[in-house]
């Protein structure tokens, strides 16, 4: 029998849940893109964008997943043979990298693996040896989505500036963005990249890039920036086309408006930060208890190194892939898959799993997928410890004081 029936629930990290006042704001009649209340609302969009990045700098909106910002960074940030140093925390760090070497631009990698959080030492040091400054920009996530580690960002400004290197930092925040706490100015950061679909609960189809006055400068003139990516005449705009390179996307910036409300105005920022690592806390107690009787736990060891917004975990024996089935086909509750963890097709690519607990989520929701996780673990005959569901109550009880 299944008991799948009613509203799903798709806990994976993006799209995440969307609340119904920001699809309600997207239902209506497309607006004049010339004048009026839609360059008015953008106005106030862009200041805060601003507000959730903690940043004085610019802000650039692109029709496109977090994978175009990508590229919107690297064409405006690099020219042919410039370099960039990748620091790689899991498969986001890696596709960054991927995408800068396929435009043109000369590529080192220092690869910390799949557990652990980018070393600040090692990041100094290999700018120590670029003696002939040939690096032009250093590229780290905030928190991988694949592996959910969180990199310490004012650490890697730090190792930057001990270096004495004049490199710029970009910043991956897709997955952190809404989620975890990032200030831009307070951490010395020159380039960060989000989207809509994870912690600012818009569907996915926006993407933004923040740009620092130091940027900026450093970057005019680069030749991989072709007039769709170039974000000089959008975010120095003489008309509001020019914001976006054409027709504005009018409905997702009626969700992002409402979105923004919400974070910024009414629950505010820092409870944001606050309520994400309360659900986070719950989703890693659960583990905790199931991993001492069973080949079950997270990703990252260390509780300072994972991101609030999604967890990565491992259950061995293909428990995860099995886990995953059962949640979905018999209650409702679609887990996220375990990506670039183990290669495609082996069977070790079945031992992944990642839960989402980011954007309109609340205690519930995530106590609710704890609990569907625990009658999957029993259905499924999967050894694990008791005593989850108490530990993410007494968690989210802990949190709630």
């Amino acid at each position: 029998m299944s008991l799948a029936h009613g509203r799903p629930y798709l806990a994976i990290p993006g799209p995440s849940a969307m609340p119904d006042r920001v699809l309600r704001a997207m239902h209506r009649a497309a607006p004049n893109i010339y004048e009026g209340e839609i360059v008015e609302m953008t106005a106030q969009i862009l200041a805060d964008l601003r507000r959730v990045a903690l940043s004085s700098g610019h802000v650039a909106i692109y029709i496109s997943n977090g994978h175009g910002t990508w590229e919107a960074a690297i064409a405006n940030l690099f020219s042919r043979g410039d370099k960039a140093l990748v620091l790689a925390t899991g498969r986001f760090g890696i596709g960054w990298a991927e995408h800068a070497r396929a435009m043109g631009v000369e590529v080192e990698v220092v690869d910390f693996g799949l557990q652990t959080p980018a070393d600040p030492g090692r990041l100094e040091a290999a700018l120590r040896a670029d003696t002939a400054r040939k690096i032009k920009a250093v590229l780290v996530t905030h928190v991988d989505t694949a592996t959910s580690i969180r990199n310490d960002i004012a650490a890697m400004r730090a190792a930057i500036d001990a270096a004495g290197h004049p490199a710029l930092l970009a910043v991956d925040c897709v997955a952190s963005i809404g989620c975890d706490e990032f200030r831009f100015d307070d951490w010395g950061v020159d380039v960060m990249v989000g989207a809509s679909q994870k912690g600012l609960m818009v569907p996915p189809g926006l993407g933004f890039v923040w740009v620092s006055d130091k940027a900026v400068a450093a970057c005019r003139g680069s030749d991989l920036a072709t007039p769709y990516w170039n974000w000089n005449p959008r975010i120095f705009a003489e008309a509001y086309y020019l914001h976006f390179a054409g027709t504005a996307p009018t409905h997702h910036l009626f969700g992002l408006r409402e979105s923004l409300a919400m974070i910024l105005d009414e629950e505010g920022l820092e409870n944001v930060w606050a309520r994400h690592r309360a659900l986070a806390g719950a989703v890693w107690a659960a583990f905790d208890a199931w991993g001492q009787g069973g080949d079950l736990g997270l990703n990252v060891a260390d509780p300072a190194f994972r991101g609030s917004s999604v967890t990565a975990a491992r259950i061995g024996g293909g428990g995860a892939a099995r886990l995953r089935a059962w949640a979905e086909q018999k209650a409702g509750v679609t887990l996220g898959i375990g990506l670039g963890m183990a290669e495609p097709g082996t069977p070790q690519a079945g031992d992944f799993l990642r839960v989402a607990h980011m954007g309109h989520v609340n205690a519930h929701m995530t106590l609710g997928t704890l609990a569907v996780m625990e009658a999957g673990l029993k259905a499924l005959g999967i050894p694990h410890g008791e005593g989850g569901l108490g530990a993410a109550a007494a968690a989210i009880a802990r949190a709630a004081v």
